[in-house]
């Protein structure tokens, strides 16, 4: 079907409504009719009417005194409808917890969604020093070790798509925001076959990630630990971290399927 023929089959106010849901984040947790229009780059009547439906249907709350939209609780149903339909959360989970305990520290599975990782297993450590995410959290792929690993193994027209025209924010004084020196760096984690990184994100953090592939060969998702430098010391992660990262991400592999003879 020609890419005309399947645009007269789009939708433009269900299109807009879910950039608008997808516009509420942890740096814009609420936003304004004005500033919603501003960023559709439309007048204020155009997503008045998809904000009162998006209200009406539970999706977003508006504060009576404000007059500023955020998202309810409601909006998690879109998420775990998706993550329901997913096997490998629950396949991974009892290796997740596995591989906390071996390293003492915090592991989580994550897949790539655009240019971030969204976290979909995790296994939390306690303590003060715990360096724990919720499932759903969306975090920076270029300043992360799995959203590393995930873009590495992209294909080229698809990596291209997700990092020209985007913005790698800087987090910290090691985030890398220079696209060909990412691509530069991604291309050695390719080759690796594992990504580390070191306060890219926050300050003192280190993480390392495996991918894991599917049956046929592409990326599904990633495996990572992550803690404090003072845990992950660089000894500590190429005798233990490292090896067991790995481990469990080749044994998720092959339940999803993948055989590391095809590779």
């Amino acid at each position: 079907m020609a890419s005309e023929e399947k645009d007269r089959y789009n939708s433009n106010s269900l299109v807009r409504g879910l950039e608008i849901l997808k516009m509420f984040n942890e740096e814009y947790p609420t936003l304004s009719l004005a500033e919603i229009a501003q960023r559709l780059g439309v007048s204020r009547t155009v997503p008045f009417r998809l904000l009162y439906t998006l209200q009406s249907i539970g999706y977003l709350h508006q504060d009576e005194n404000t007059k500023r939209y955020k998202l309810t609780p409601k909006v998690l149903e879109l998420g775990f409808a998706y993550l329901n339909t997913l096997q490998l959360p629950e396949i991974s989970q009892p290796y997740l917890e596995q591989l906390r305990d071996e390293t003492g520290a915090s592991s989580h599975l994550s897949i790539l969604d655009g240019n971030e990782v969204v976290y979909i297993g995790s296994a939390p450590t306690r303590g003060v020093a715990a360096i724990n995410v919720n499932i759903g959290l969306r975090l920076p792929a270029h300043a992360t070790a799995n959203g590393k690993i995930l873009l590495a193994f992209q294909p080229k027209e698809r990596l291209n798509q997700i990092l020209y025209g985007s913005e790698l924010k800087p987090f910290t004084e090691r985030t890398q925001t220079l696209i060909v020196d990412l691509l530069q760096e991604l291309e050695s984690i390719r080759e690796q076959g594992y990504s580390i990184t070191e306060g890219e994100h926050r300050n003192g953090i280190r993480s390392v990630a495996a991918p894991i592939f599917e049956r046929s060969g592409e990326v599904l998702a990633a495996v990572n630990t992550v803690a404090t430098d003072s845990l992950f010391t660089d000894e500590f992660i190429q005798k233990v971290a490292l090896p067991k990262v790995q481990d469990i991400a080749e044994k998720l592999s092959g339940f999803m399927g993948y055989s590391l003879s095809r590779s």
